[in-house]
C-alpha cells in the first residue's frame, strides 16, 4: 500500500511496518511513502518510534510485520551484501555531527571517499572542499571538531553525508541544540544543497519552523501509527485535533504527558 501523492515516485516506502522490543510495542502497523526528490519531514513526541524508523530504513532492523522498499526493492529480500551497498546510496546527518575526535573536519568528510571509492587523493581533496565550500566551512577544513562551533560540527556532517552523493540523505534532529538563528541558517543551507544536488531528504525533528521552512511533505506519526501525511501546507491548515496541538505546540489536546 502507498499513500503517496499520484504521479510521484517513491524513493523509500514504509507499508505496514510493526517493531517490538519485548513486550513493548514501539511501530504498529507504520506506512509512510518519502517521495523521490521531496523534503518529507517525520514529526511526532518523544517515544513514538521516529529513531527506529531510521533504522529500519537503512536496514538495521528488520520488522516484525511488513516491509520496507528501498526503489521498489524489498529490503528483507537483500542479501547483506546488498544491504551494504543500499546503505552506501544513504547519507546520514545525526544529531550532533558524529564526528570523529581524532580527526580533523576535512578527514571526516574524505572518510567516507577513502572507506568506500577507489579515488586519488587530488580527486578526494577536490571533491571534499567543494562539498566544504558548499557549506562554508572552507576555512576550517584542518580544525578538529572540538574547535568548532556546534552550528559548523552539523554543516560538517551534513557534508560528510553527501560526500558520496547519496539517493537518499537522511536528518536526525539536525536543529537540536542550535539556537533559532543557527538552525534557520541550517536550513538554508539544506534547501539550497537539495536545490543544488537533489534527492530525497528524511528530516526527524521536532522543530516546528523548521518543518515549515523546508519541507515539501510531513508525516505525523504517535503511538506508532501515522497520524497525518500530506503537502506541507496541509498539515499547518488540518482541522485534525492532535495534528493542530502538535503544530501549534497547545498544551490542551489530546496529546498529554504520558
Amino acid at each position: 500500500m502507498s499513500i503517496a501523492p499520484p504521479e510521484t515516485k517513491v524513493a523509500v516506502q514504509v507499508d505496514d511496518v510493526h517493531k517490538a522490543f519485548g513486550d513493548f510495542k514501539i511501530l504498529r502497523g507504520l506506512t509512510i511513502p518519502f517521495v523521490d526528490g521531496a523534503i518529507t519531514t517525520v514529526l511526532g513526541p518523544s517515544g513514538t518510534g521516529k529513531s527506529v524508523l531510521l533504522k529500519h530504513l537503512v536496514g538495521l532492523l528488520d520488522p516484525d510485520q511488513g516491509e520496507i522498499r528501498f526503489f521498489g526493492r524489498p529490503v528483507s529480500e537483500m542479501s547483506e551484501k546488498e544491504r551494504r551497498e543500499m546503505r552506501i546510496r544513504y547519507g546520514v546527518l545525526f544529531q550532533d555531527g558524529a564526528l570523529f575526535g581524532s580527526m580533523n573536519i576535512y578527514d571526516n568528510i574524505a572518510f567516507p571517499l577513502r572507506k568506500h571509492t577507489d579515488m586519488s587523493e587530488s580527486e578526494i581533496e577536490e571533491l571534499v572542499m567543494r562539498r566544504m565550500a558548499e557549506v562554508g566551512l572552507e576555512a576550517a577544513a584542518g580544525k578538529s571538531p572540538n574547535e568548532v562551533s556546534g552550528g559548523m560540527r552539523k554543516r560538517a556532517g551534513f557534508a560528510r553525508a553527501l560526500v558520496l552523493n547519496p539517493d537518499v540523505v537522511l536528518f536526525d534532529e539536525p536543529d537540536s541544540g542550535l539556537d533559532p538563528v543557527r538552525t534557520s541558517l541550517l536550513n538554508d543551507v539544506i534547501l539550497d544543497m537539495h536545490a543544488e544536488h537533489g534527492g530525497t531528504y528524511v528530516l526527524v525533528t521536532h522543530n516546528i519552523p523548521t518543518t515549515r521552512k523546508v519541507s515539501d511533505y510531513v508525516g505525523l506519526i504517535w503511538q506508532g501509527r501515522l497520524i497525518h501525511y500530506g503537502p506541507t501546507e496541509e498539515a499547518f491548515e488540518s482541522e485534525d485535533p492532535f495534528v493542530r496541538q502538535f503544530l501549534a505546540g497547545d498544551s490542551a489536546g489530546p496529546l498529554g504527558m504520558d
